[in-house]
């Protein structure tokens, strides 16, 4: 094994959540006289953290998002999470491959400890992850692409940032990844590889994804 330690992204990457997360979001923006298509919510917020959508429109707009903002935007998501969320394709079999390896694994999301959880959940991903090994941007200052949320989880599991690798699917995540000191590869189901900027390599499905880290 080249790393001592698999982190992984959970939307996008564990969870198909966000061609549903993105949808939901966009929806509630323009519903709050924020005109954002399904496409800009991909551009401006895949794998940032909720604060992010509040910085933005701040930035942009120069108005605040209602205080109900979080947990009306979480609550449709949940409720479209036990609808719809399934897991990535192939990636129950990586996680196997990873345990039956015995290589150190864990997951670092810009999702809230609650949102995980709906998620891993409703696809039975829970039984790969105790909590133990679940890191959120809850549990730091800053989300990604600032390197603080994989750092957090990399001294949290015991092992030094460069043996570390991380499997991401967004722009802002490989950024945090390639701050943090760590190898990244990028998966290309949503996000083309040319904008994965600074990723060691690229996959576009998990049955790739072993033959990478080894």
């Amino acid at each position: 094994m080249r790393y001592d330690l698999v982190i992984f992204d959970n939307d996008g990457v564990l969870v198909d959540s966000e061609p549903v997360a993105n949808a939901i979001l966009a929806g509630y923006l323009t519903e709050l006289g924020h005109p954002t298509s399904y496409e800009d919510s991909l551009r401006d917020y895949m794998g940032a953290a909720v604060h992010r959508v509040h910085d933005l429109v701040l930035e942009r707009s120069g108005e605040r998002l209602p205080d109900d903002f979080d947990a009306t935007l979480h609550a449709r998501t949940f409720a479209a999470f036990e609808r719809e969320l399934v897991a990535v394709e192939g990636v129950m079999e990586v996680l196997e491959k990873l345990a039956a390896d015995s290589v150190p694994y864990c997951l670092a999301s810009s999702g809230s400890h609650e949102r995980i959880r709906v998620g891993h959940r409703k696809t039975g991903l829970d039984r790969w992850f105790r909590d133990e090994i679940v890191f959120s941007a809850q549990d730091v200052g800053r989300g990604k692409p600032a390197p603080d949320l994989f750092l957090y989880a990399a001294e949290r599991m015991g092992v030094a940032p460069e043996r570390c690798v991380v499997v991401e699917d967004s722009v802002l995540g490989v950024r945090a990844a390639v701050a943090a000191g760590m190898d990244a590869y990028g998966f290309t189901a949503m996000t083309p590889a040319e904008k994965l900027v600074g990723a060691k390599g690229y996959f576009g499905s998990m049955t790739e994804l072993p033959a990478l880290l080894v």
